[in-house]
């Protein structure tokens, strides 16, 4: 699934690609996509006419900001965007087009159909789900040592856990937490209010430095990830342990161990991470 790193990726492409066009018509392929509004002949009537302003991103979500209305989109595991012309042939899996005035086409595309759509009147879009109960954005002044050092506190969560909740933290999904922990030398297993003051500003650090590094480098590209242009992601070449189980440690040597935690499976190394 596109993490932060990802997401702002193609929302900067995205903002070249389409800001400034003329929505002229929508088609949906795929009705249980838009999740509301309800009905799938007012979300296109709601964007017909409609002129895209301003790309933005909440967390793992990107909101296309229009005249009157907003539209928030998630990508889930396959989901991409591509800018075609309306002559191109229409691939595979393409569920959702919108159709430009001048004659192009931004086409979602989802193998797995799981992607989502929510449109809302423009300005009220933050306070419903998807976006109401989103946590800090980690690169905003409210992600400070001292947020997340009370989030950690107040749970029994083991850490890695904590910091894949959306409501504590946006963003970071299994390979930034993974690299981010490793990078502050944390067991993901470590119970989250154990963690010392001295840990934490050292996680605070490494979560800010390790997507940081992942956005200028255009995100990873583990299995199908590309931007709006087709282009994959570099980070992947940093990656400290994510994907890289049995393969030595670059600190220490050791092998990279692989386990199943909080459910999701999780890469570290056994002595940088004790």
């Amino acid at each position: 699934m596109p993490e932060l790193p990802e997401v702002e990726t193609v929302r900067r492409t995205l903002e070249l690609l389409v800001s400034g066009k003329k929505i002229k018509d929508v088609s949906v392929f795929w009705p249980k996509m838009i999740k509301n509004p309800p009905e799938t002949d007012e979300f296109i009537h709601s964007l017909r006419g409609q002129e895209i302003h301003e790309m933005r991103r909440r967390g793992k979500f990107l909101i296309f900001s229009c005249d009157d209305v907003a539209l928030v989109s998630h990508l889930r595991m396959e989901g991409k965007y591509n800018l075609a012309d309306h002559e191109d042939p229409i691939e595979k899996h393409t569920h959702v087009i919108f159709h430009f005035t001048d004659g192009t086409e931004l086409r979602y595309r989802d193998v797995r159909k799981f992607g989502t759509m929510h449109l809302f009147k423009k300005g009220e879009e933050l306070l419903h789900l998807p976006l109401l109960q989103l946590g800090p954005e980690p690169f905003l002044s409210e992600f400070t040592p001292d947020y997340l050092a009370e989030k950690l506190g107040r749970t029994e969560r083991i850490v890695k856990a904590t910091l894949l909740d959306q409501t504590v933290l946006v963003g970071l999904g299994n390979i930034y937490v993974d690299e981010a922990l490793f990078r502050a030398g944390i067991h993901p297993d470590r119970k989250s209010k154990s963690l010392s003051r001295e840990e934490i500003e050292r996680l605070h650090r490494e979560i800010i430095h390790t997507l940081t590094e992942a956005v200028e480098m255009g995100g990873s590209t583990i299995r199908s990830y590309v931007n709006s242009q087709g282009q994959m992601g570099m980070f992947q070449q940093n990656l400290y342990v994510y994907s890289r189980k049995e393969e030595p440690c670059r600190n220490c040597g050791t092998a990279i161990e692989k386990k199943v935690s909080a459910g999701r499976g999780t890469h570290y190394c056994p002595r940088c991470q004790q």
